[in-house]
């Protein structure tokens, strides 16, 4: 009694392995339990299914839907034996998504691509990953992230792409979050720098500045890579920045900061030590010139004088004269002297 009990699952058991055994798809994972008493065995029901060739063999009432992470599988009994797409008579059966998809959802017959900026590098995920900062993925369905590139920088996670250094600022390793500023006495004149050249002598760059200046007038710099210029010493002048200073000649003045020497006007003055002085000639000149200017005022004066004088002489003559044609009037000849009018 006992063997006629078990007979009939033994063979349910291997007819399930013959079905099994004539497909090349994926075999369900089948669990056993070890029997110390076999007489006491019970065989539990099994609803076998008749609408589909090879799906007789199988108890299609213990369908379950596709965990997370994995998609149903039309190509084997396992699954399209079941009435529901997205069910399988075990979940071993079901599809895992490949690296670079997901599905967060049961029951769903295929997995989704990872979006932009994201991915997945393992099988069966339920979800996808964002690129961490300093790397990016510019596709759909990515399975990693690529660092970026020296010269380019990611701040933020998810990231479709680098962004390039600025100028002024450089990144000079692969997965960069940011990018350095130049130090000092040194610039990057190109976007997307891998690193940073020196300033050329006759130039000089503080570490606020992102690009190199040259000197100003009456400053010098002579090295490469230096952060400020030098101001043009006493008795010397700077005619280029990018020059040792020149002795001052002697006749000329060259005070701290020059550019170019300072001269005396010549023949009117001479340098005398830090000043500049009146030549003799312009000595003898303006002795020369105020004397004339004194004899011209001398002879103003004599003038003006004098005309005054002529004024006062005529205002004050008490007869008047008058020419009188020739002849009589009144029997008085008219070439008489002249009578005297009285005032």
């Amino acid at each position: 009694m006992g063997c006629r009990r078990v007979l009939p699952a033994v063979c349910a058991a291997c007819l399930i392995g013959m079905v099994l055994s004539q497909t090349t798809l994926t075999p369900a994972v089948v669990s056993t339990t070890q029997m110390e008493n076999a007489t006491g065995l019970t065989v539990a029901p099994v609803i076998l299914s008749t609408t589909t060739s090879g799906c007789f063999a199988f108890n299609t009432s213990t369908c379950e839907a596709c965990p997370p992470g994995s998609q149903y599988d039309n190509s084997t009994l396992l699954c399209s034996c079941c009435s529901n797409p997205g069910l399988c008579v075990v979940p071993e059966a079901c599809l895992p998504c490949t690296r670079g998809f997901y599905q967060p959802l049961p029951g769903q017959q295929q997995c989704l691509p990872c979006s932009r900026g994201f991915y997945t590098n393992f099988t069966g995920s339920p979800l996808c990953l964002p690129c961490p900062p300093g790397s990016m993925n510019n596709d759909t369905g990515g399975d990693s992230c690529a660092s970026c590139s020296p010269g380019f920088f990611s701040s933020q996670q998810s990231s479709t792409s680098c962004t390039p250094c600025a100028l002024g600022s450089f990144c000079n390793s692969s997965g960069c979050l940011q990018c350095q500023m130049c130090p000092g006495g040194t610039e990057a004149l190109q976007a997307a720098a891998k690193e940073c050249t020196p300033c050329r002598p006759g130039m000089h760059k503080p570490l606020h500045q992102t690009m190199c200046q040259i000197c100003g007038s009456g400053f010098f710099q002579i090295h490469w890579g230096q952060e400020n210029c030098d101001v043009c010493p006493e008795n010397h002048y700077c005619p280029s920045p990018d020059v040792n200073p020149i002795q001052c000649p002697s006749d000329a003045f060259c005070p701290e900061g020059s550019s170019a020497p300072s001269y005396c006007m010549e023949t009117f003055f001479h340098k005398a030590g830090d000043t500049c002085e009146l030549a003799p000639v312009t000595i003898a000149l303006l002795v020369i010139g105020g004397g004339v200017a004194l004899l011209l005022i001398i002879l103003m004066v004599l003038r003006r004088r004098r005309d005054t004088d002529g004024e006062l002489t005529v205002a004050r003559a008490p007869l008047l004269g008058k020419e009188r044609p020739q002849g009589r009037y009144y029997g008085i000849p008219c070439d008489g002297e002249p009578v005297y009018a009285g005032w």
